[in-house]
C-alpha cells in the first residue's frame, strides 16, 4: 500500500479494526488500549466484541541525562511489571539506584493518570484474552514492553490489533503475541499521524468519557474476579 491517508481518524480507524477483531471467536476477550490515542481505536473494538475495555499505561524509562533514549518501561496491570533493556542499561550507566528512582517516578504517574480516567483497578487478564490495541506504531518499543510485560500475567491468549505499522517491526512484535491483526502496512510509512486525515491529540477528557462509556456493557464484578 502506498503512502497518504488510510483512515479519517482514530474513530474510523477503531470502526474498520473492529469488524476484522469481530471475525475471530476470542473467548473471554478484554480490550486493553494504550492511551490516549489507542482508547478511541480500543473503544470501538470493545463495542464490537460486548467486551471491557481498560487502559494498558505504559511508561518509558530514560536513560540518564537523556530521557527520550528509552532503556526500558513500567507496564500498569494488577502487579505493575517493569522490563528492562540489561544491555542498554549498562551501556548508558543506569545505576540500580537509578533505575529504582526512575520506576518510583513513572508508578506514580501511572496512578495519577488512574486517577485523572477513574477507571478504578486494573481489570485481571489471567485466563482471558487480552486484546491489545493502539492508533498505530512507529518503531514498535513501548508495544514490546507492553506485550513482554502481559505476558507475564498470564493472559490465555494476547491479541495485538491495530490499524496500521511499518512493515519492518512486525516480525518481532509477531513474536511476542499469538495473533498479530494490522490492518495496513503503508510505504512509505513516515509517522503513524501521516496516516490519519485528522490526527487531532486525544485529550484526557475524551478517554474518561470514553472509558465511562464503555463500563455500560462491562458485567458487574468483572474487575473483582480473584484468579493468579
Amino acid at each position: 500500500m502506498t503512502g497518504g491517508a488510510v483512515f479519517a481518524d482514530r474513530r474510523d480507524a477503531g470502526r474498520k479494526l473492529a469488524r476484522e477483531v469481530q471475525d475471530c471467536a476470542f473467548q473471554n476477550p478484554i480490550v486493553l488500549a494504550l492511551p490516549r490515542g489507542g482508547v478511541p481505536v480500543g473503544f470501538e473494538v470493545a463495542k464490537a466484541l460486548g467486551a471491557p475495555l481498560d487502559v494498558l499505561l505504559v511508561r518509558k524509562i530514560g536513560a540518564p541525562g537523556h530521557e527520550e533514549y528509552g532503556i526500558g518501561a513500567l507496564v500498569d496491570g494488577t502487579s505493575p511489571r517493569v522490563v528492562i533493556d540489561e544491555a542498554s542499561a549498562r551501556m548508558v550507566g543506569a545505576t540500580k539506584d537509578y533505575i529504582d528512582r526512575q520506576i518510583a517516578a513513572q508508578l506514580a504517574e501511572i496512578e495519577r493518570r488512574r486517577a485523572l480516567y477513574r477507571t478504578g483497578a486494573p481489570v485481571r487478564t489471567t485466563c482471558r484474552t487480552a486484546v491489545v490495541v493502539d492508533d498505530g506504531i512507529a518503531t514498535g518499543g513501548s508495544m514490546r514492553a507492553a506485550l513482554q510485560s502481559l505476558a507475564q500475567a498470564r493472559p490465555a491468549r494476547i491479541i495485538l490489533a491495530v490499524p496500521l505499522a511499518p512493515t519492518e517491526v512486525l516480525p518481532a512484535l509477531r513474536k511476542l503475541c499469538d495473533r498479530l491483526i494490522c490492518l495496513a502496512s503503508p510505504e512509505p510509512f513516515y509517522a503513524v499521524g501521516a496516516h490519519y486525515r485528522d490526527f487531532t491529540q486525544t485529550r484526557d477528557e475524551e478517554v474518561i468519557h470514553l472509558l465511562a462509556e464503555a463500563r455500560q456493557w462491562e458485567k458487574p464484578g468483572f474487575r473483582e474476579v480473584s484468579q493468579s
